[in-house]
């Protein structure tokens, strides 16, 4: 994410290394893109230009902190620029869990990592051994980690249905082998 580069100064007659970092201007933010906010990885969850009738335009965005899962919103003058996140996403095979941790392979590498149950969280029901996620790392630790679309998962128990429920369908819990509900 960035470049670096050596500018000699004809005045002075020293080099000065310059670091070059990505970033992005307000106009080029949507859903999705990491961003860095008060050196804390933030992805954008919403975002929308506003423009006053009177005053200069400027853009609202609801952004989650990838760290602690807050959701903030946050206000940009429009021009403005934000770094970028140096986040990697990689996918990887679901392996196993253990009491506190998920155990993924990186199917590049085949190099297997562990993820505590506090970033697998939400998720930690749709998941089965095999199944391919979207691990997103920053710093080398990994913060987000996405399932697969569509999973195939079995039906393990349901309540009877009442009789005379055909009108809308037969809407009722159904318990799948993940545990999901």
């Amino acid at each position: 994410m960035t470049n670096e580069y050596n500018h000699f100064n004809r005045k002075t007659k020293f080099y000065y290394h310059i670091e070059k970092v990505a970033s992005y201007s307000t106009n080029e933010l949507k859903q999705g893109l990491k961003i860095i906010l008060d050196n804390e990885p933030y992805v954008i969850l919403s975002h929308e230009f506003l423009k006053p009738g009177k005053g200069q335009a400027y853009y609202k965005i609801k952004i989650k902190n990838l760290l602690t899962s807050r959701v903030n919103e946050k206000t940009f003058k429009s021009g403005a620029t934000v770094e970028a996140a140096d986040v990697l996403e990689v996918e990887m095979q679901y392996l196993y869990c253990d009491k506190d941790n998920f155990f993924f392979m990186n199917m590049e590498t085949y190099e297997q990592i562990l993820i505590t149950r506090e970033v697998v969280a939400d998720i930690e029901k749709w998941l089965k051994p095999e199944d391919l996620c979207a691990v997103t790392l920053y710093n080398g630790q990994p913060v987000i980690v996405t399932p697969p679309n569509f999973v195939e998962l079995k039906v393990i128990e349901t309540d009877p249905g009442l009789k005379g429920d055909t009108a809308s369908g037969g809407v009722k819990p159904a318990t799948l082998n993940t545990g999901a509900i």
